[in-house]
């Protein structure tokens, strides 16, 4: 908890409106993506009255969700090598340093949920009580993010590559989801490799319990987290397999 208090608050030092940026970073990004496809290109939803403000909501939400998964990719790849004196430290458990990443995701997705509730009360004169739930809902996630750092951050320390590749499948991430395209709109070919994203089915139960206010699939989420939590050890399996030559290569 120390380490993720120092990462965050190491992140936005020195800065004049400090951890207010955690707030106004996803309002700005909101913006833009509501500007560029609901303004623009005049995409909306199915089931909403077709205005705006519906579309935004369902689109931030679909974007606070791969906001928080992008994160724990993107730091990936330079946690273990971007942290060598700690390596060196053999008394030091290195296999916290990706709990360190995904609690520190975990509080931006929160920050961004809250923005996420002001502007649903100010622009839908909505909030259902089923929000409550949103964190249940991105529990299963965050074993698969966890997962993912334990294994993208070892195996970077050998092939450093891996760090040139984690920005790009950030956004494949993002564009093959649910998170701007309703995959229920598109045909029936592609839907199967938008479901396959491990995103999709998490943001269509975030809208569900914050948007539309219904409850959760929870069988689904149930065999979701069965699954994440069989990832997430072999992610750690492969960290512990591997960090023998961490001090070598490093």
């Amino acid at each position: 908890m120390e380490l993720t208090k120092r990462d965050i608050l190491g992140r936005y030092r020195g800065a004049s409106f400090g951890l207010l940026w955690s707030l106004i970073s996803p309002f700005m990004m909101l913006v833009v993506y509501t500007l560029a496809f609901g303004y623009i290109l005049k995409a909306r939803w199915p089931g909403t009255t077709g205005n705006t403000a519906d579309f935004a909501m369902l689109l931030f939400m679909g974007l606070i969700t791969h906001g928080f998964f992008a994160e724990c990719l993107s730091r990936a790849p330079t946690l273990v090598t971007g942290n060598a004196n700690l390596v060196k430290k053999i008394v030091f458990p290195l296999e916290v340093l990706p709990w360190t990443v995904v609690l520190s995701a975990l509080f931006h997705a929160m920050t961004n949920t809250l923005v996420f509730i002001a502007l649903n009360l100010l622009l839908r004169h909505e909030l259902h009580p089923t929000v409550l739930l949103w964190p249940l809902v991105l529990l299963p996630l965050a074993f698969v993010a966890l997962g993912v750092v334990w294994l993208v951050s070892s195996l970077s320390v050998y092939l450093r590559d891996i760090g040139q590749v984690t920005g790009v499948l950030a956004t494949a991430f993002l564009f093959l989801s649910s998170a701007i395209i309703p995959v229920e709109t598109l045909p029936e070919n592609y839907q199967t490799i938008f479901r396959l994203n491990p995103l999709t089915f998490i943001i269509d139960q975030a809208r569900d319990v914050a948007f539309w206010g219904r409850a959760p699939d929870w069988a689904g989420l149930a065999t979701y987290l069965m699954g994440a939590l069989f990832f997430a050890y072999m992610g750690f399996a492969v960290f512990q397999k591997t960090r023998r030559g961490f001090a070598d290569v490093l």
